[in-house]
C-alpha cells in the first residue's frame, strides 16, 4: 500500500516536495522542540493520485483516522465531542510557496451542537460563535463554492447595521444570528445542508484543498512563477490554537529580517483577539509587532528566542506565522520567507559577513532579475512635492499608472498597453491577475504581511499598503485623500514602495544608486564594496560571480559610447556590432545612391562615399574596447530597409501625375528600385550572406572599413581586437566565398599599410540548416555565434513582430508557453539545434570559440542553458551585462563549468533550489 499521511515528527524540510513547505517546516519545528501544535499531513501523492482518478486515493481515509486519533489523543479530546470539540484546521502546502493561492478552512468540527459545547468550555459566548461563522464563511466558499463575496456582504450588511467599524464590534448575538444567516445562504446557493458531521467536514474540506490546486488563480500564479503544475498540494491537519479569545490571545506573521529591506530588527504584524487569516488578509490593521512587547511581554520574548532559533537553523530570513492563545505561544507555520530584491542582496551578504553562509552561497541566493530590477530608477524626492497620503512601503520601487480599481479592468488596459495602479481595499487571491497586469498596488488596509505585500514582493511589483488615510470606494470607481482631492478611475497616480509615499501624477525619476555606481566603472565599484550597505552587497555578488563563472560576458554595441559604457558596466568586448546601424540618419543618401547606381563605377563611387565613414566608426569602437574582441557583422538586414517606404512613394508619385505633372525623376528612380527589390518575405530573402554575395563591393567596402580601422588603432599604439562575422549562412560555400573575399581584402590593406592585419573570420548560426550542418561550416568559420533571435523565428517559422502581439499572450495564457521564446530560449527545439551545432562545431574544430549574441545572452535563465551547453561567451546589450555577469556566475556553481567540466550541483547547502529564494506551504 502507499503511504499518504504523516505525523509531524516523522518529518523535516527536507521532505518537502512530499510534505509541501508548510508540512515539512512544521515538521522540522516539532522536531527542533519549538510549540507547535499536533497534527499530521496528507502528501502531494494523495493529491496527485486524487487529481488523476477524480476519487479518493484507497486506504487515505482509514489512514487519516489512526492519525486522528493520535492528535484526538493528546489534545484530550475528540472531534465531534459536543461537550468540549476537538476543532481542527486544514491548510494547503504546496511544495513552493503560492501565498494566498489555495485556500485554509479553520474549525473544523464544530456544528451546530458543539458550539454551545465550546462557549461553555471556554467561558466566551462570542468566541464560539466567532468561530462557527468562520467556519461557515471558509467551508461554504472553498468546499461548497458559494461565492465569497455573499458572506462578505451579510458581514458587511451586519456591521453597517450595528454601526460596527470591524469585527469586534459584533457582540455573541450578532455572531449567532450570522451564523444562521451563513447557514441559509449555503442552502439557498448550493441547495444543501451544512454538514453536521464532523468527519464529514474533514473529509470534504481535504478534497476541497486537492480541487484548488487546479483552480484559475492557482494556475495563473503558477504559469507566473514558472511553478510546474504535476507536483500538487500537501495538506496539513493540525489542532486549532486560538487567537480570538479575547485581549489576552491574539495572531501575528513575524519576519526575522525587513522582507523589503533586509534590514535587521523586529518586523512584523500582530491582531489582538483574531485568527491568524485576519493578519494575512488585512480586514483590520494590524499593530506592529513590537507592540506585543507591551501587551504580553513574555509571548514577546520567547518568539524573539524562536526567531532567532529558526533564523540560525534555516541560514536565512524566515517568515513566521504565530498564534497566542490566553498567554500561550504557539507557531503555526515557518518557511524562508519571500523578499524584494534589495533585501535579497541585503541579507545574503549581512549572512555572510555574520558568518552563516559563505559568498559561493550567498550568490545562488541572488538573481539577475532582481539586480535588474535595482538597476530601473526612483523617484526624485526633491522634485515630488507633498504626497496625497502615506501608507505602509510593502515592496519598493518607483512606478507611475492610471489608476484602476478592479483586477479586470487593470488587466484590459495593460493589454492595450497602459500602465496601472491597482487601487483596492485589501486583495484577496481573486486580484491576482490585476496584480500580475498593474505596476503597483495600493491598498487602504493590511500591512507588511498582508496578502497584497505578499504577492507583490514576491512578484517584484511595487506595493504600499495600508494607505489608512485614503477612502477607497470601488464601486464608484474612486479614492478620496485627506485633503479631500478625488482620484477617479483613469488618472495617473505615483506610488513609492520605498517610502509609502502616493504622489497625484506622474512623480519624476532620477537612476537608482546602484545604477550609478555601475556606470562609475571598476573604480567606482571598489569604492562602493568599502562603503556598505546595498551597493556594496551588490558589488561583492558581482565580484563572486566574476570570480567563479567560465562564460564571458560581452556586449551588443554598434556606437563608441555604448561599447564605453559597456565596458564600465563589465563587458568583455562586443560580440556583435551591427554595421547596418551606421547607414541610418544622413548616411542613408549614400545607400540610396548605391542601390541606385546604373554602372559599376556609380556604385564604386557610392560605396568609396561610405568607406571612411564607416573606417571612422570602426577605429572609435575599437578604442573604446582596446585590448578585447570586437565582433562586426557585415551588413543582415535586405537593402530595401534603407529605402523609402514603397506604399508613400507610391502615393507621391501617382498624386503627382493625377494633378497633370511630372513626378520628381528621383522619386521615380527611387520608386523603380523599391520594385525590383520587393519581396514579400524580406527577413527570408535578399539578406546577410546572400546580400554580400549579390551586390558587388558590399563586402569588400565592409572589410576594407574594418582593416583600416585596425590600422589606425595600431599605428596610434592601441590594441585593436577585431573579428568579422558573416551572417545568415545556410551552407558552408556561401560562407567560403565571403570568407575568401575577406581574406583578399585584409591582405590587400596589410600589403598597402604595412601592418599584419588579422581579422579571424566566423559566422552566425541563426538558421536550422547552418545547425544542422555544423560541422562543415566549422571547418572554415573561426567562431560561431547564435542570433537566436532569427533562430527562433526561423524554428518556429514565426515572424517575431508579427506574433509577439497576436496570439502570444493567449499562448502563455493557455500554457503553450511558459515565456516568449523570444526572451527566454525554447530549450527543447532551439537550444536542441544549438547543442548539436555546438557537438558537431567542435568535433571538426576544437578550438573553435562559440558565443550567443541574440537578446537571450542578457536572460538569466537563457544563461544557464548556454553555460550548461558549453559555449565561451555570451553577449547581450549594455545594460544587462550586469545581469549576465551575475548569472554567469550563478551558472557556475548551478551547472558547474559547463562542457569544460567543474563542480556544483544547483543546490544550497540546505538541499534548496540556488534560484534566490526558498520553498514554502502557501497561507
Amino acid at each position: 500500500m502507499v503511504r499518504y499521511v504523516y505525523d509531524f515528527a516523522e518529518g523535516g524540510r527536507e521532505m518537502a516536495g512530499l510534505l509541501g513547505g508548510k508540512g515539512a517546516n512544521l515538521a522540522e519545528m516539532t522536531r527542533m522542540g519549538l510549540p507547535v501544535p499536533p497534527g499530521f499531513v496528507i502528501s502531494t501523492e494523495a493529491c496527485r493520485a486524487y487529481l488523476a482518478t477524480g476519487a479518493e486515493p484507497e486506504g487515505l481515509a482509514a489512514e487519516v483516522a489512526r492519525h486522528l486519533a493520535a492528535v484526538e489523543e493528546s489534545a484530550g479530546r475528540t472531534l465531534g465531542r459536543p461537550d468540549d470539540p476537538l476543532l481542527l484546521s486544514v491548510r494547503s502546502g504546496a511544495r513552493f510557496s503560492m501565498p494566498g493561492m489555495m485556500e485554509t478552512i479553520l474549525n473544523v468540527g464544530l456544528t451546530d451542537g458543539s458550539v454551545h459545547g465550546l462557549a461553555r468550555v471556554s467561558g466566551s459566548e462570542r468566541f464560539a460563535w466567532d468561530s462557527y461563522r468562520r467556519l461557515l464563511q471558509m467551508f461554504g466558499a472553498t468546499v461548497m463554492g458559494v461565492p465569497a463575496s455573499r458572506f462578505e456582504e451579510a458581514l458587511g450588511a451586519l456591521k453597517e447595521r450595528r454601526g460596527a467599524r470591524d469585527d469586534l464590534g459584533l457582540d455573541a448575538e450578532d455572531l449567532a444570528g450570522l451564523a444562521g444567516v451563513f447557514k441559509d445562504l449555503i442552502r439557498r446557493e448550493t441547495g444543501e445542508e451544512f454538514p453536521q458531521d464532523p468527519a464529514e467536514q474533514l473529509r470534504r474540506a481535504v478534497l476541497a484543498v486537492f480541487e484548488s490546486w487546479n483552480g484559475e488563480r492557482a494556475r495563473l500564479y503558477r504559469r507566473r512563477e514558472h511553478i510546474p503544475d504535476d507536483l500538487g498540494t500537501a495538506v496539513t491537519v493540525q489542532r486549532m490554537v486560538f487567537g480570538n479569545l479575547g485581549a489576552d490571545s491574539g495572531s501575528g506573521v513575524a519576519f526575522t529580517r525587513d522582507p523589503a529591506t533586509g534590514r535587521p530588527g523586529v518586523y512584523g504584524d500582530y491582531l489582538p483577539d483574531a485568527q491568524g487569516e485576519d493578519v494575512v488578509s488585512g480586514i483590520r490593521n494590524a499593530v506592529p509587532l513590537a507592540d506585543l512587547e507591551r501587551l504580553d511581554a513574555t509571548s514577546y520574548g520567547r518568539l524573539l528566542e524562536i526567531m532567532e532559533t529558526l533564523e540560525r537553523h534555516y541560514r536565512d530570513l524566515c517568515d513566521i506565522e504565530f498564534t497566542v492563545e490566553r498567554g500561550e505561544l504557539w507557531m503555526l507555520q515557518t518557511r524562508v520567507g519571500k523578499r524584494t530584491a534589495e533585501a535579497a542582496f541585503a541579507i545574503a551578504d549581512a549572512l555572510v559577513r555574520e558568518g552563516l553562509i559563505d559568498r559561493r552561497e550567498a550568490l545562488a541566493r541572488v538573481g539577475g532579475e532582481g539586480l535588474a530590477r535595482l538597476m530601473f530608477p526612483r523617484f526624485d524626492a526633491d522634485r515630488t512635492g507633498e504626497p496625497l497620503a502615506h501608507g505602509v512601503p510593502a515592496s519598493p520601487g518607483a512606478a507611475v499608472g492610471a489608476a484602476v480599481f478592479d483586477s479586470a479592468e487593470a488587466a484590459r488596459r495593460a493589454a492595450a498597453g497602459e500602465r496601472v495602479v491597482l487601487v483596492r481595499q485589501e486583495t484577496n487571491p481573486d486580484d491576482l491577475p490585476g496584480m500580475v497586469a498593474a505596476q503597483a498596488v495600493l491598498t487602504s488596509r493590511g500591512g507588511k504581511t498582508s496578502h497584497a505585500a505578499v504577492v507583490a514582493r514576491g512578484m517584484g511589483k511595487v506595493c504600499v499598503c495600508g494607505a489608512e488615510e485614503l477612502v477607497v470606494d470601488t464601486a464608484a470607481r474612486r479614492f478620496t485623500a485627506p485633503d479631500g482631492t478625488v482620484v477617479e478611475e483613469g488618472r495617473v497616480v505615483s506610488v513609492d514602495g520605498s517610502s509609502g509615499a502616493v504622489y497625484l501624477g506622474a512623480a519624476p525619476l532620477v537612476p537608482s544608486e546602484v545604477m550609478r555606481r555601475l556606470e562609475g566603472g571598476v573604480d567606482g565599484a571598489a569604492e562602493a564594496a568599502e562603503e556598505g550597505g546595498l551597493v556594496a552587497a551588490v558589488t561583492r555578488a558581482l565580484e563572486q560571480a566574476d570570480s567563479v563563472r567560465r562564460l564571458e560576458v560581452r556586449a551588443n554595441a554598434d556606437t563608441p559610447e555604448d561599447a564605453a559604457r559597456a565596458r564600465r558596466f563589465g563587458a568583455q568586448g562586443i560580440g556583435l556590432c551591427r554595421t547596418e546601424h551606421m547607414f541610418l540618419g544622413e548616411r542613408r543618401q549614400l545607400v540610396e545612391r548605391m542601390i541606385l547606381a546604373c554602372t559599376p563605377g556609380d556604385r564604386e563611387q557610392a560605396l568609396d562615399a561610405l568607406l571612411p565613414l564607416q573606417t571612422d566608426d570602426f577605429a572609435g569602437i575599437l578604442e573604446a574596447m582596446d585590448g578585447l574582441p570586437v565582433t562586426i557583422r557585415l551588413l543582415d538586414p535586405p537593402l530595401h530597409e534603407f529605402l523609402p517606404d514603397r506604399v508613400e512613394l507610391s502615393v507621391r508619385v501617382a498624386t503627382a501625375e493625377a494633378r497633370g505633372e511630372r513626378p520628381e525623376q528621383r522619386d521615380l528612380e527611387l520608386l523603380a528600385a523599391v520594385d525590383r527589390m520587393h519581396e514579400e518575405n524580406p527577413m527570408m530573402g535578399l539578406r546577410g550572406v546572400r546580400l554580400g554575395l549579390a551586390v558587388p563591393g558590399l563586402v569588400a567596402m565592409q572589410v576594407r572599413a574594418v582593416a583600416s580601422a585596425v590600422v589606425a588603432r595600431v599605428r596610434a599604439g592601441g590594441d585593436p581586437r577585431a573579428e568579422i562575422m558573416v551572417p545568415l549562412v545556410g551552407d558552408v560555400e556561401e560562407l567560403r566565398l565571403v570568407k575568401a573575399e575577406v581574406e583578399r581584402v585584409l591582405a590587400e590593406v596589410g600589403e598597402e599599410s604595412g601592418v599584419t592585419v588579422d581579422c579571424p573570420v566566423g559566422t552566425m548560426i541563426e538558421l536550422p540548416r547552418a545547425a544542422l550542418t555544423a560541422g562543415p561550416i566549422a571547418e572554415e568559420a573561426a567562431f560561431f555565434s547564435f542570433g537566436t533571435n532569427d533562430l527562433t523565428q526561423t524554428t518556429w517559422g514565426f515572424s517575431r513582430d508579427d506574433v509577439e502581439a497576436e496570439f502570444f499572450p493567449g499562448y502563455i495564457d493557455r500554457g503553450v508557453f511558459a515565456a516568449s521564446p523570444f526572451e527566454t530560449l525554447d530549450e527543447e527545439g532551439v537550444g536542441r539545434l544549438v547543442r548539436i551545432a555546438v557537438e558537431e562545431g567542435r568535433r571538426a574544430r576544437p578550438d573553435l570559440q562559440i558565443g550567443v549574441c541574440g537578446e537571450h545572452g542578457g536572460d538569466p535563465a537563457s544563461v544557464h542553458f548556454f553555460h550548461a551547453a558549453g559555449l565561451d561567451y555570451v553577449s547581450c546589450s549594455p545594460f544587462r551585462v550586469p545581469v549576465a555577469r551575475l548569472e554567469a556566475g550563478r551558472a557556475a556553481l548551478s551547472h558547474g563549468h559547463g562542457g569544460h567540466g567543474g563542480d556544483g550541483d544547483g543546490k544550497d547547502a540546505d538541499g534548496r533550489d540556488a534560484d534566490g529564494g526558498g520553498g514554502g506551504g502557501g497561507r
